[in-house]
């Protein structure tokens, strides 16, 4: 499963310092002047800040749209919940202050705006080699520590004093208060005949630091300290971060670093999240934990063992720094030790009762009732086998009743938290002992919650029923029918009356777990139920009045179909089967577990047999209206595809509605030509970027096409930064332009060649435009390879932006999406029977006002067949990826 910090999906990007400090400074330079209340420049007047707001007003609220405005809030007063000298150390190495001295001085501006003081560390360490390398003298280190003779800390002493004042200036020069401090350390010669004048900090002072926070002041500490005797020693400056925070105890303890965060060193992949308690010694054990990443970790360790467990380091990049403190995916690599979880399977082993009870009653009120309430809960409790899982501080409490003869499966049936509980992802440490102990569980979750994705991600496979979601994990459901004990017992219990949680708790930010796609849940009681032994083979469907469909992904998913049998695969009619896309799809049909292809029409092939397809002989059939309107009438089909040209298949489609009129099978229809991408009353099946709930509980569905779902997923993430129209250049393969012989599909034509055709107006321009919500260019080309489309796409920017920026975007953006692939470079011939998108380049232009995004996709098969495939899934009930080999 992804981690959070890879994982958050959502269409908003983080805030860059210098794109805030435009704002601030748009306030300020308002604020001097009235302003009209018409427009100015096209804008209306409300749209521009307040001048009476202040410059910290603006801050905050810039804040909380860093991510979301939820997750700003809760994590700003989290921060400001503790006093100001324990918020966070940033410790800035010298490459941070010659690189990125403005955007980290920025980064500054917005927590001093906000009334959040960190002790910032610097080091100086390029600057003193090459100072030393000016003045004749070759650095010298041992098991990477400084050897510093006295020329050599008279250089060090001058230098640090030198960029202490320059970050201080720079500082001053935006109106940040700060105070450079150089008597909070004393030392002991770390081992004088080995290294010289380097020490090893024994004691830390905090009174000057803690006076200059509490008089509003940034401390600015460098990394020097003095013996007992007055001998100024050089420390190294992640000592001195360590040592400050060894005192302080802050919440945060971060390190700035160019990289950005570690990185493993076989794939070369960013880790994101690190708990020690639980993955230290396996991290340890790994080939490529060597050198600087292995001592980092290390070193971590070491530090958090004598913090307490809310703190955490972060190792990012000085951009990210409003990322990491104000969202949920966070930034660069976070280490935490994570949270101990105590396990009890009886109430005698709880050692404090009263806080447990008090665990169940949060967020409601200490009436009759409630007590009563809770009194019947435990005592259900006694009755029943269960485990209990929560940290000492009882701010996470979760109860799974054990598996019995009548209930096969763990039924996690109560989850209470805090707000604290989600921001020190005790959560995340809850679920992991949860399913250590527990092979096979089941829960649910009602399905308007809003952090209903949360549950997902630690899910292999969930049903729908009215306002519930069933979710189970460890096992596999073989057939639909084994669902129906569960579901009967869902229905009759509903959920545990123990009260809902607070707004208070509501309001929680989620915890930045480490398999999280989105947010974690709110303080939510799940419900309780049992099953029958499994497996269990039902000699036929139990019938139910509720509409129930599969959600989301799950790599074993159960059988769960629309007016389908729950002993037999849905069954699928392609209208159009001569195609290439017609081949395409049935192809993934004949893999499907799930699906079975019973009629295929094709007017030029009829009667011959279908070629490629082994579940059963079926033969080509030249299937009129009428005919569709028979077998739909008689509940033959459960899905139809319309694989014909553009303008064919209306017939068809109103001979499945004839059908459905006299008749309770109400099938799912997907069309792959372009008759109804324009059609409100159809849902546009593009799952990436369409609400997956409106699929699933869709009928009739328009498959986007090729061009348009490359162009739309390569654009979407920057819609709210456009600044003009954007320019799609497409050149596609000839297996786009069909089988019909034309110049577009003449490999002679085509051999060292390429083919532009309908410049402007094509039907995908007007697509692309009409689902973005803005206006696109598009010319469209075809090549001589078969099959592959490449886009390259100029957006102009509405602001200056950064090839991080942007690229940062898109991988948050579609973080999780197992189709999409955001990479450096992007081109056809790799995208070639694929089945998803890859989109990249990034590169900005020297004005920072425009950006080239490059996408590719197989036209085939995300741009027709597997997407359709996708939303086969979907609207008929099963996992969105079964039967498609994701990327």
């Amino acid at each position: 499963m992804l981690s959070a910090r890879q994982a958050v999906v959502r269409a908003s990007s983080s805030l860059t310092t210098r794109a805030f400090f435009s704002r601030a400074a748009l306030l300020q330079k308002h604020a001097l002047r009235p302003i009209s209340t018409s427009t100015i420049r096209g804008r209306p007047a409300s749209s521009l800040p307040n001048p009476n707001q202040t410059l910290r007003d603006v801050v905050v609220q810039t804040v909380k749209n860093i991510g979301s405005h939820r997750e700003g809030q809760q994590y700003l007063k989290y921060f400001t919940s503790v006093s100001s000298e324990s918020f966070a150390i940033i410790k800035a190495g010298g490459a941070i202050l010659t690189e990125h001295l403005d955007d980290f001085c920025q980064s500054l501006l917005v927590l001093h705006q906000l009334g959040l003081y960190p002790v910032v560390v610097h080091g100086a360490g390029p600057q003193l080699n090459k100072l030393l390398e000016d003045a004749g003298i070759e650095p010298q280190f041992e098991e990477g520590i400084r050897v510093t003779d006295k020329k050599t800390l008279g250089v060090a002493m001058k230098l640090f004093h030198q960029e202490s004042l320059r970050l201080s200036e720079a500082l001053n020069n935006i109106g940040v208060s700060n105070m450079p401090i150089t008597t909070s350390l004393t030392a002991d010669y770390l081992d004088r005949d080995r290294w010289g004048f380097v020490g090893d900090v024994t004691d830390v002072n905090l009174e000057p630091i803690e006076r200059a926070i509490k008089a509003g002041y940034i401390p600015i500490v460098p990394s020097l300290a003095m013996t007992k005797d007055g001998q100024v020693l050089n420390v190294n400056a992640d000592v001195t971060a360590a040592s400050l925070a060894r005192a302080m105890k802050p919440l945060k303890i971060i390190y700035l670093s160019e990289k950005g965060g570690l990185f493993r060193g076989d794939s070369g992949e960013l880790i994101s999240e690190i708990f020690l308690d639980q993955e230290y010694d396996e991290l340890m054990a790994q080939p490529w934990c060597q050198r600087g990443t292995r001592l980092k970790i290390k070193e971590g360790k070491k530090l958090l063992d004598t913090l307490p467990r809310t703190s955490s380091i972060a190792i990012i990049h000085p951009d990210d720094l409003q990322t990491e403190l104000f969202t949920i995916s966070g930034a660069g690599t976070l280490i935490r030790r994570g949270e101990k979880v105590e396990v009890a399977s009886s109430l005698s082993e709880i050692k404090d009762l009263p806080a447990f009870k008090a665990a169940l009653a949060r967020g409601q009120s200490a009436d009759k009732e409630v007590v009563a309430s809770i009194d019947n809960y435990l005592q259900m409790l006694k009755d029943r086998p269960f485990k209990a899982y929560y940290d000492d501080a009882m701010s996470c409490l979760a109860i799974v009743l054990q598996p019995t003869e009548s209930r096969p499966f763990a039924s996690w049936v109560t989850l209470s938290i805090t707000k604290p509980g989600w921001l020190t992802n005790t959560a995340e440490n809850v679920f992991q002992a949860i399913e250590k102990s527990n092979s096979d569980l089941v829960w649910t979750v009602s399905k308007n919650d809003e952090n209903l994705s949360w549950f997902f991600d630690r899910c292999d496979g969930s049903f729908c029923i009215d306002d519930v979601v069933l979710f189970w994990r460890g096992f596999r459901l073989e057939k639909y029918s084994e669902l129906s004990p569960i579901l009967d017992e869902v229905q009759a219990l509903g959920r545990i009356s123990l009260g809902e949680p607070s707004a208070a708790e509501n309001d929680a930010p989620p915890a930045k777990a480490t398999t999280t796609k989105n947010s974690s849940p709110s303080a939510q009681q799940t419900r309780a139920f049992s099953t029958s032994t499994r497996p269990r083979a039902f000699q036929s469907a139990r019938p139910t009045q509720a509409r129930t469909y599969v959600t989301e992904t799950n790599p074993n998913p159960p059988l769960g179909k629309k007016n389908a049998s729950a002993d037999r695969p849905a069954r699928v009619a392609l209208i159009g089967a001569r195609g290439y896309t017609g081949q395409a799809l049935i192809d993934l049909i004949n893999t499907h577990p799930y699906l079975d292809l019973t009629h295929v029409s094709s007017r030029e092939l009829a009667g011959q047999k279908l070629k490629g397809y082994d579940k059963r002989e079926v033969i080509y059939e030249n299937l009129s209206p009428k005919d569709v309107r028979d077998l739909q009438k008689s509940g033959e089909i459960d899905c139809w595809v319309m694989a014909l040209p553009n303008g064919v298949c209306k017939p068809f489609v109103e001979a499945v509605y004839e059908g459905q009129k006299s008749s309770n099978n109400k099938s799912v229809i997907v069309d792959l030509s372009a008759d109804y991408r324009f059609d409100n009353t159809w849902t546009y099946g593009l799952p990436e970027l369409t609400k997956r709930a409106d699929i699933q509980q869709a009928h009739q569905i328009s498959n986007p096409g090729c061009y348009a779902t490359a162009a739309q997923l390569a654009i979407a993430p920057l819609v709210e930064h456009l600044g003009g129209q954007p320019t799609i250049f497409g050149v596609s393969g000839y297996s786009g332009a069909g089988t019909k012989p034309s110049p577009k599909n003449d490999v002679e034509l085509l051999a060292n060649n390429i083919i532009p055709y309908s410049l402007t107006d094509h039907i995908h321009e007007r697509e692309i435009g009409h689902q973005l919500g803005v206006p696109v260019a598009f010319t469209p080309h075809v090549a001589s390879w078969f099959r592959g489309i490449h886009h390259t796409i100029n957006i102009p920017l509405n602001k200056t932006m950064t090839s991080r920026d942007i690229r940062q975007i898109y991988q948050e953006r579609y973080a999780g999406e197992k189709l999409v692939k955001v990479i450096g470079e992007v081109q056809v011939k790799s995208i070639m029977n694929q089945h998803g998108v890859e989109i990249g380049a990034f590169t900005v232009h020297s004005s920072g006002k425009r950006v080239v995004v490059c996408a590719t996709i197989d036209n085939l098969l995300k741009g027709a067949a597997t997407q359709c495939l996708q939303n086969m899934n979907l609207a008929l009930g099963f996992a969105e990826y079964e039967g498609i080999p994701t990327m």
